[in-house]
């Protein structure tokens, strides 16, 4: 039997192995690098809190992955306009050109190597040196994100591969191979492990100071009212679970006041100067200079310099694009169509759409429109260069507002405090009045709120599948995504991995 006796090691071999890329390398082919063993976290805090901040920038390192799982099925960039040539993955994935051929995601994203770090650092801080109170911290905070990676994934594939502990020993590749789970079993893994954070939270709704970029308690709660709404919806918890989501979610709302609510500037939640305790930010992945820069943005919905001269952002040869922004480059690979563009821009001026996007124009006359330049991870200007140091949110005020909403329409109750609430920074005194209505309606309203609350931040397509499937194909154009089309609303796994994984079945529906 061979020991694997650090983290690094397995994590690498997790990488490689049949349960979640299907590579039968033998185990002597994985060399580790600048190992950290299991041994030194057990017997060293130091060790124990590396392999704890490893795991925000593990997580960090998949936003790109959590941002297109969320948001590029969705209606926000099908069918726009960009300046350079399109991006392979987002133009799959919000042409919905998704078959068992066509897979956008192999070896389930990667996550697997997200989740063995969790995994891992559970089985460690129970045994480790850590002081009582940190090791209690840091375990619910542990438990909630692997509720969120197992709650994105359960929305992704439906039934995955459930693994909750780190894998020590191994004799060959076969030891990995691993069933998926039935989506009910992931479900109820999921709220288990929110009940644990919870548990070990023990009523501590604190933040940690500074940058909310640790999760906490109020995190958990938001995504249990998350969580509930999607299993009353699509998992038959129906009226149960929307009261639980109810439940949970007016807790939060219950904690509104200066350290919880929403900025009166929305430009707040994303301004690299103002992170400090903000009080809308629930909670964020970090970018700070000399950490890591938050370029996944820049590199799609920028625009690059040579073109950025004979651009404007107003129908006029002046001022360019240049001008305003004289150091940001980057490409414009992905942008919003016309009709989208009309959408979001009509009406009374919502300063949520201002802050999130401007729409850029040839300096040529008529001045057409040629795509758009997404404002909210534009960053900061450092001498002559851009720093791209905004904090990329998970969870923010907004969202438990706006899923309270959602609760309270689906209960057949009024939503019309969250949404009035949620105008009324958008619109400020020109805020459209809100009606109570039926169920559709409310609902309706609600996505429409959502869509120009959270432009670019992952959570469209989530939020019209939380709604129902009825709001998805009302919401998705047909020939990309209807009942009768060959994409589905879960994805595909590669045949490579079921050829590879005997124990592995295709995503139902494929």
């Amino acid at each position: 039997m061979k020991n694997i006796k650090n983290i690094y090691y397995l994590l690498a071999l997790v990488a490689s192995t049949a349960l979640f890329t299907g590579c039968k390398k033998q185990l002597e082919e994985v060399v580790p690098q600048d190992a950290i063993s299991i041994q030194s976290a057990l017997t060293d805090a130091n060790a124990t809190q590396t392999l704890y901040y490893g795991v925000y920038a593990r997580f960090r390192a998949y936003n790109s992955i959590f941002f297109n799982l969320g948001e590029m099925r969705s209606d926000i960039w099908a069918d726009g306009l960009f300046t350079e040539s399109a991006d392979g993955t987002s133009f799959q994935l919000y042409t919905h050109n998704i078959s068992t051929t066509q897979v956008p995601y192999s070896n389930w994203a990667s996550l697997y190597n997200l989740l063995y770090q969790i995994n891992n650092l559970i089985y460690v801080l129970p045994k480790s040196p850590v002081n009582q109170v940190t090791q209690t911290r840091e375990l619910a905070e542990m438990y909630g994100l692997r509720a969120y990676v197992y709650y994105t994934m359960l929305k992704t594939w439906g039934g995955v591969p459930l693994t909750t502990a780190p894998i020590l020993t191994i004799n060959n590749a076969a030891d990995t191979y691993k069933p998926r789970s039935t989506p009910d079993s992931i479900m109820l893994q999921v709220k288990s492990d929110i009940a644990q954070s919870l548990q070990l939270y023990n009523g501590n709704n604190a933040f940690q100071s500074g940058n909310r970029v640790y999760w906490n308690r109020v995190a958990t709660l938001t995504l249990k009212g998350d969580v509930f709404l999607w299993s009353a919806t699509n998992m038959s918890g129906g009226t149960a679970d929307y009261t639980t989501a109810l439940s949970a979610l007016q807790e939060v709302k219950g904690l509104q006041g200066a350290t919880l609510n929403l900025n009166s500037n929305y430009n707040d939640n994303f301004n690299p100067s103002k992170k400090s305790n903000n009080p809308e930010i629930i909670f964020a992945s970090s970018y700070e200079p000399n950490q890591a820069a938050n370029t996944y943005f820049y590199s799609l919905f920028s625009v690059n310099s040579i073109q950025a001269a004979g651009l404007s952002f107003a129908p006029a040869s002046t001022p360019t694009v240049q001008s305003v922004y004289p150091y940001v480059g980057g490409a414009n690979r992905v942008g919003m169509s016309q009709t989208m563009i009309t959408r979001l821009t009509s009406g009374p001026t919502d300063q949520r759409i201002t802050n999130s996007f401007n729409v850029m124009y040839s300096t040529t006359s008529p001045f057409p429109v040629k795509s758009v330049f997404l404002l909210k991870y534009i960053g900061t200007v450092s001498g002559t260069s851009q720093v791209y140091n905004n904090d990329y949110p998970i969870y923010r005020y907004a969202d438990v507002l706006l899923m309270l909403a959602e609760a309270k329409a689906q209960l057949g109750q009024d939503p019309t405090a969250e949404i009035t609430q949620i105008r009324a920074r958008a619109y400020g005194s020109a805020a459209p009045v809100f009606t109570n209505g039926s169920i559709s309606d409310n609902m309706n309203a609600i996505l429409e709120e959502g869509l120009r609350e959270f432009i670019g931040e992952g959570k469209r397509w989530w939020s019209l599948r939380r709604a129902g499937n009825s709001y998805v194909y009302a919401a998705i154009k047909p020939s990309y995504l209807s009942p009768t089309t060959v994409a589905q609303l879960l994805l595909p796994i590669s045949s490579s991995m079921i050829l590879n994984d005997p124990l592995l079945t295709q995503t139902p529906g494929y």
